[in-house]
């Protein structure tokens, strides 16, 4: 079988559903063609004749699939250092957050951003999740919270693929915070989202999914149900902020919209957790947040593993609560403060987060038929990949084959 270019010496963890752990193959080989994996296993048992003009040799070294990072905020204006001040001095989140700071803070600056600007301060952002073995990144909308901003957002994030070789999938979350124009006007700005904001998106299609934040200083349980119903309608799939920083029953609304993922899960109860196994929604956990907000409340990481719920991790990078480009960084943080086991961890950044985001039969693990996106590190055993902090072992990152 003539390929385009071939691994070969190489250890694999193929992340394969089915497999005992992370499916280590020792002596490994992946073949490549057309951007597509045509055989990931034991060298000693790939199909005779397998060749091709490129052939890599990996010298024991070992090949995960590409990272997913399935929860960013990655497009945003300005920055909030100055709260992080704040809070260092006493103020909370929410007292930020009703004083006008907060997500609103962000919504100023990145309504006076051009699409241009959006890009030029999201490249390095990316280019540091990149660095680490990323190449399928999530990028919510959120901070215009009126049309023209939050187009301008998805599409910005949309460009952020043209001129890098990684996946973007993008995320509609109008339902983030009540802009301060609707401070006394909730139902109209619930209106707005699903009449008017979701509609057009849908049209223009540079929405995958639509999100929401489902908090007290975010919105009840009954308005995201309104904006679910809409996007649903719109056929597009949802995802939701759930149970963050109080128990709404977030994760069961999620489950109900049968979501591709309910993310936070801090206060979630045992009825959340079973209601999630249930719709197959992934949990997915996002300790950035936890240790930036010097939160204490875990997330339920047994009930988790009793249901089988799977287990995703992503960054959260955003600019006020989880200012985190390091995709590594993110599994150690999981590790050390909700418990998760290595294993727990490389599947969070692959085979789940991909799954978080709808697209496990593309991307994810190392398996025949899916796109050819790699990791190659220079590492020992998968173990380092959680265990070190500020460290980057990755040699090598191929995005579609390349």
């Amino acid at each position: 079988m003539r390929c385009d270019r071939i691994w070969r010496d190489a250890r694999l963890a193929t992340m394969a559903a089915g497999s005992t752990g992370l499916g280590i193959v020792e002596g490994g080989l992946i073949a490549a063609r057309d951007g597509r994996i045509v055989y990931a296993g034991a060298e000693a048992g790939a199909p005779a004749g397998l060749d091709a003009p490129d052939i890599v040799a990996c010298e024991g070294r070992w090949i995960t699939p590409g990272l997913v990072d399935c929860h960013t905020h990655l497009v945003y204006g300005g920055d909030r250092a100055h709260e992080f001040e704040q809070r260092l001095a006493g103020a909370s989140y929410e007292q930020i957050a009703r004083q006008g700071g907060g997500i609103l803070s962000t919504v100023e600056a990145t309504r006076a951003a051009s699409r241009g600007d959006l890009v030029t301060s999201a490249l390095p952002r990316l280019d540091a999740l990149l660095a680490e073995g990323v190449t399928t990144v999530e990028i919510k909308s959120g901070y215009g919270l009126e049309l023209e901003t939050e187009l301008r957002q998805l599409r910005a994030a949309r460009d952020l693929a043209r001129v890098r070789r990684v996946e973007v999938m993008t995320t509609f979350l109008g339902a983030h915070a009540l802009p301060g124009e609707y401070r006394e006007d909730r139902d109209g700005y619930v209106a707005l989202v699903c009449r008017e904001m979701l509609p057009a998106i849908a049209r223009e299609g540079v929405a995958d999914a639509v999100d929401g934040f489902c908090e007290g200083i975010g919105f009840s349980p009954a308005e995201i149900a309104t904006v679910f119903t809409a996007a649903r309608a719109a056929g597009l799939h949802v995802k939701l902020h759930a149970d963050q920083l109080s128990n709404l029953h977030g994760a069961a609304l999620a489950a109900r919209f049968e979501a591709l993922s309910a993310d936070h899960l801090e206060h979630t109860d045992a009825d959340g957790v079973t209601a999630l196994a249930a719709a197959g929604t992934v949990a997915v956990l996002l300790p950035g947040a936890y240790y930036f907000l010097r939160e204490r409340h875990q997330p339920p990481v047994d009930l988790l593993r009793r249901y089988r719920v799977p287990i995703a991790i992503a960054t959260d990078m955003n600019p006020g609560t989880s200012p985190l480009t390091s995709i590594l960084l993110a599994m150690n943080l999981a590790a050390t403060q909700f418990r998760l086991t290595v294993v727990e961890c490389l599947l969070g950044v692959t085979r789940e987060a991909a799954r978080a985001l709808g697209r496990a039969h593309e991307v994810g693990t190392l398996e025949a038929g899916k796109r050819c996106d790699l990791a190659i590190w220079d590492i020992e055993r998968p173990a380092e990949l959680v265990y070190r902090m500020g460290f980057n072992p990755l040699y090598q990152r191929a995005w579609g084959g390349v």
